[in-house]
């Protein structure tokens, strides 16, 4: 069983689906969770112990 982190919110659900499709592409395992239906939210989440080397990829596919 995972302990899952929130890594990101995404403003919409296309962004939401690119980035989870990017780091899955990366082969980590990532889930997608509405945060408030709403305001049309979405939290990425990933894995807690592999945090660390998602943030690194994150961010070069955030900022390339």
């Amino acid at each position: 069983m995972f302990m899952w982190t929130v890594i990101y919110i995404a403003s919409t659900a296309k962004k939401a689906e690119k980035l989870s499709s990017r780091l899955t592409d990366e082969g980590f395992l990532v889930k997608i969770r509405p945060v408030n239906m709403s305001k049309q939210q979405f939290e990425i989440l990933v894995p807690s112990g592999e945090l660390e080397e998602i943030q690194e990829v994150l961010n070069f596919i955030l900022h390339p």
